[in-house]
């Protein structure tokens, strides 16, 4: 069985359970102007990066704003209620200590902005535990296209072949398989209903024995 030597990790809802966060703070964004956040419309921009979703609200609801204004005030409100709290998902602790024994190198490639990438992953201290931290500030096509994760193979030094990529999104397996890299869709309550048959495995936990047994 193949052994690989990198390891990419989506954050939002595959490292830490924010997708709840996320709906609020979508919703609340609506809500300002009159209108509800719905699961379809979770569904279609869980994962993408802030142009295509705040266009495509922009677009649906019919909003004066720039793209760019409704990104900021979401964000503004998504790391008002990250203050309420939020946790890990299953088995992420397990999995890092099993890659850091291993000596496999690992980061984060996210489609969120800067400032919240460092917010979530500051909450917890894991900044010093990868080696790099992608966002979308770092490419100019988000996922699915397959961009931000050949951008980690590169900064790894190794073939997208050789890497694993955790995610929970559609768009983010999409990406990972069109790199060429070994995707893992882990699944959780948020996305339990979506289509990972692209995947190269499917799990329910990030510390799965055959996800181990992968590095």
């Amino acid at each position: 069985m193949k052994t690989y030597t990198a390891a990419a990790f989506d954050m939002d809802g595959l490292m830490f359970d924010t997708e709840d966060v996320y709906w609020k703070a979508a919703d609340a964004l609506l809500k300002r102007r009159g209108f509800a956040y719905t699961r379809e419309l979770c569904s279609q921009i869980m994962g993408r990066p802030p142009e295509f979703c705040f266009t495509l609200l922009k677009e649906r609801f019919a909003l004066p704003e720039r793209w760019q204004d409704l990104h900021a005030e979401s964000e503004v409100l998504f790391l008002e209620i990250l203050k309420d709290g939020f946790s890990m998902m299953p088995g992420l602790i397990e999995l890092l200590e099993h890659l850091e024994r291993r000596k496999i190198p690992k980061a984060v490639c996210t489609s969120s902005a800067v400032r919240v990438a460092r917010e979530v992953l500051g909450n917890y201290d894991m900044m010093p535990r990868f080696q790099f931290v992608l966002t979308a500030e770092n490419i100019t096509r988000g996922k699915p296209d397959p961009q931000i994760f050949q951008k980690a193979a590169e900064q790894f030094k190794v073939e997208p072949s050789d890497m694993v990529v955790f995610e929970d999104s559609m768009a983010g397996i999409a990406a990972a398989a069109a790199a060429g890299a070994f995707a893992v869709a882990v699944l959780a309550e948020h996305n339990r209903d979506n289509d990972y048959s692209n995947a190269s495995l499917v799990v329910n936990r990030l510390d799965d024995e055959r996800v181990l047994k992968l590095f």
